[in-house]
Formats: C-alpha cells, structure tokens, sequence
C-alpha cells in the first residue's frame, strides 16, 4: 500500500549501513512515517513522494572513490531538509564542495578515526542540538576525515580529536553528524532525531495506528471494488491482522486460505483452525504435507527451500482459487522486515522471504495485496489491537511462512520434521511455565544437521544436536539474544535428550542480530 497524501513523510535513502532500519524505527516512534528507499531513486520518484526531509543512512564505502554510492547532485536543490548521518555526512559534504579524505593518509586528520563511545560537545544554539546537554556521549564508526566543510556549514559539534563532528547548514536545513543517532548508545540521539522532524522539517506527528487503520481500509476498499481476495494465512501474527484488516476492509469478499504443509509446529494447523472458526470468515484448510515433502526431498541450500516452498504456495492457492471462482488477488502478511531482508534496491539481499523474495515468475493472480508491508512488527501488533483481535493472537510467537523447514539445517525429511515439532513444543512449554513467554520477543527450535557420539543408557549413540533460539527485539531488524535462566535451559535440555527419539546433544545460540539472523536459514 502506497504512503497516503494526506500523510507527511520522510525518506530515507540507504547507502548500506549496518543501522539504517533502525533509523527508520526511530523516525516512526516519533510519530513520523517514513519509508527506506535505495539511494538509486530517481529525483522524480522523490518528488512524487513530497517528502518533508530525507535522510542520508550510513555506508560502509569511503565517499571519495569512484565507485561509491552516491547521490544525485539535484537532490540538493530541492529545498528539502537533509540529515547526513556517518556516510550520509560525509555524502553531504563531498556534494557541497567540501573534502574528505582517508584519515591516516592526511596529516590534519589523522587522529581523527573515530570507533565506539566518544566524548562529544554540541553546539546547542543550533535547531539539531537544541534542548540538549552541551556535551555527550555517541556512538562513532569513521575511518575518514572531513578535511573540510562545505562553504556555508558551520561546525556543530567537535570532540577531542575530531573538529568536525557534525556540521550544519541551518539556511538550508541541512545537516551531517558523523556519529549514529539511532542507536541507544549514543546519548540523546533520539532527542536529535526529534529536532529534525519537528523543528527542522516542520512534523505534525500525524503517524498514528488509528490513522493508518482507516486509511488502509479505504484504500484496501477503492483498490478491491467488488472483486474477491484470497489471504494466505499462515495462523501467525502477520497474517492474522492482514485477515482481519481485510476482512473490516471487504467482508465476505474474503477467503482464507490455511496451506498445512507439514512443516507446521505441533498441533498448529489444528490451532489454527479452531482460533479462525470463531470468525465470520471463509476458511479453507488445505492438507499439502506430502507434495511440498515430495518438493523438497533432498534439498539442502537454505535459499533453494524458501524459493522451492514460495512457488509451491503460489501453487495451491492458484488451485484453491479455481474452486472457489475467479480471485482476483493474492493478499499475504509480508511485512517491511520481509522486504528489506529480500533486497532493497540494490541492496544485499540477507534472505528471501517466500513471499516475497521466494515467488516465482509468473502468478496467475491480478495482483499480489500487501496491505503490512510497510510496517514493523510490533506496529503489527498494535494494528491488531486497533482492529479488536485477542491478545492471544497479536502477541503469538511469530512463525516463518517457511515453517520448519528453515529451521532443520540440510535436507528435509517427515522424521527430521516429527524430532523438531517435539524439541520446539517442550521448548515451549517450559519457557511458558516459567513465565518467560512474554519476556522473549521469539523462541524456537532448530534441528542442526551435526550428529554427534552420546552416551543413553550405558551405550553408545551417534545422533542429531539440537539448537535452542532465544532473541529480544522491538523490531526484528536488530535483535539481542535473550538471558533464559539457566534452570530453565536445563530443564529444556533434559527433557528434549529423554523425550525426542533421535536427539542426545542440546544447543543454545547466543548470537545476536547482527551479525546474525533471527532463523537459522
């Protein structure tokens, strides 16, 4: 669904920092909409846009080479508000006829690289630091030296071996920090942010979920007409509010489709059912274990699986759809998580999602209706709310569209399928007993393909390693691993190597994201 013209918004360009959709989750929790587009838009996309700032992320790329990101110079001339943040400050100031150079190659700057937290003081008289203590703490990650600001800039903030840590244009609305913003370590970044939107870029902080509820319904009405829908609905959070989104949208112009493709948690498609029969809603449930099994026997390659699975679901509902008449739309719960992670622009793609990276070429649907794709998850969650669904839903562990199959490292078989769906479910029960369950944003199983010697019973056993995943997220665009007691690991672990067939060795994953995913494939 497009950004509304009665909505303001701001866009962020990406230049392929390692934050940049944590700027994004900042701009909205100031109750500002944005949207993350590739710096590769053009400046006509822009301006049909009618953006009321933008934001330069960061980037991993020295701006001075050839072949570095950057933007159009008309960008500039727009008259909107800019907000350069590490690269996008450096980006702005190469632009504008300033010079950055590498720090250890420039006699001037070469103390000047900056990693971690650092002392920072701010010049407060300006609009981006007003309000603000006059010294701080933030977060800097910059090889590269601005040797000098662009005429017309002024120089904003300064630590103790860099002059230029932020620089501003205030005429112009344009401003470069070199540090981060939007992360927590840096202190009062949200504060900047704010300053930005509000005094600079002139938000109302019209971005609300009862707002954006009536006009994806409206919009969701002049789009459909009196054409029909069919949602896939997976039974998780996503597809549940997209269910009910459309169904206050177009009512019995609805079908929902359940795909139970055998890589369902335990007894999930029977809960599924029986959660969904209490809705005024056409619900179909289709039993496709054996041919998405038969798919996928012997593949092993993560991507592979996901691109195998988003066909075979386009499949079925192609087939769903013939019984029930002509459909003219596919509706799915992708949201912006999905999008980002299956390639922005030319961004690198993290993984394909298998509604979205993961469809095939050609789908015999009018057109595919993504009425969350353009929010978070927890703003997911708010829109059920919004919508009147039971906290049992909106706050249901999330499940990837995938299923287990993303979570059985190397090939797939019904007994892989059968260990994982018992180790998840007494993963489950314990984390709920002890009252974990609401503190952990997702908790899941995943069946490693590493067997290795055990010992049950006084005899040898060489079986499967089975890992533990625990996060903490407000997004799941960056993710902590989660502190699960230890009591509770061990009870988890003791009953899995007793309980499930197959299994002599328990895992738990304390990696977080980044540098790695939520799902293990």
């Amino acid at each position: 669904m497009a950004n509304s013209s009665q909505r303001q918004l701001v866009l962020i360009l990406d230049f392929g920092g390692q934050y940049n959709q944590l700027i994004a989750r900042r701009v909205r929790e100031c109750k500002v909409y944005c949207e993350v587009k590739s710096y590769t838009i053009s400046i006509e996309e822009i301006q049909a846009m009618r953006p009321i700032g933008i934001i330069f992320t960061g980037g991993p790329n020295s701006v001075y080479l050839p072949d570095s990101p950057k933007a159009d110079p008309r960008i500039f001339q727009l008259g909107i508000p800019i907000l350069g943040i590490c690269y996008g400050c450096q980006l702005l100031a190469y632009h504008l006829g300033g010079r950055v150079v590498d720090a250890q190659e420039d006699p001037a700057g070469a103390s000047a690289r900056e990693y971690g937290k650092t002392e920072t003081l701010f010049d407060t008289s300006i609009r981006l630091f007003s309000g603000l203590p006059e010294k701080g703490v933030s977060w800097m990650s910059h090889g590269d030296y601005m040797a000098k600001a662009p005429d017309g800039f002024s120089l904003a903030a300064h630590s103790a071996v860099c002059p230029n840590v932020a620089i501003a244009d205030e005429s112009r609305g344009f401003y470069g920090v070199q540090f981060h913003p939007e992360v927590n370590h840096t202190e009062n970044g949200i504060k900047m942010i704010h300053n930005f939107l509000y005094q600079v870029c002139g938000a109302v902080g019209d971005w609300t979920m009862e707002d954006y509820c009536k006009i994806a319904v409206r919009e969701l009405r002049e789009k459909i007409g009196d054409g029909r829908v069919l949602l896939a609905l997976s039974g998780g959070v996503d597809s549940s509010v997209a269910a009910a989104l459309l169904a206050e949208a177009v009512g019995n112009q609805l079908t929902c489709v359940f795909v139970d493709h055998g890589l369902m948690r335990k007894n999930e498609g029977d809960e599924v059912e029986a959660a969904f029969a209490k809705w005024n809603l056409n619900f179909v449930r289709v039993d496709a274990e054996t041919r998405f099994l038969l798919k996928l026997a012997g593949v092993d390659e993560p991507e592979h699986k996901r691109k195998i699975i988003g066909e075979e679901f386009i499949r079925v509902f192609e087939e769903e759809s013939k019984k029930i008449g002509r459909v003219e739309y596919l509706a799915q719960g992708t949201i912006y998580p999905d999008v980002i992670e299956s390639g922005l622009g030319d961004a690198a793609v993290i993984k394909s999602h298998h509604n979205v990276g993961g469809l095939p070429d050609y789908v015999d649907f009018k057109e595919i209706l993504e009425p969350l794709r353009l929010l978070f998850k927890d703003e997911v969650r708010e829109l059920g709310r919004e919508l009147g669904l039971p906290d049992y839903l909106v706050m249901r562990q999330p499940f990837p569209g995938p299923g287990l199959a993303i979570r059985i490292i190397g090939d797939i078989t019904k007994e892989k399928a059968d260990m994982l769906r018992e180790a998840d479910a007494i993963f489950r029960e314990e984390m709920a007993a002890a009252g974990q369950d609401r503190l952990v944003n997702q908790y899941f199983a995943a069946l490693t393909n590493m067997r290795s010697v055990g010992v049950m019973g006084d005899g040898r056993t060489y079986d499967y390693a089975v890992a533990l995943r625990g996060v903490t997220t407000s997004d799941f665009m960056t993710a902590d691993w989660a502190r699960i007691p230890y009591e509770v690991l061990d009870r988890v672990s003791v009953r899995i190597v007793n309980e499930v067939p197959g299994v002599n060795r328990v895992f738990y994953d304390i990696t977080s994201k980044p540098p790695a995913t939520v799902e293990l494939e």
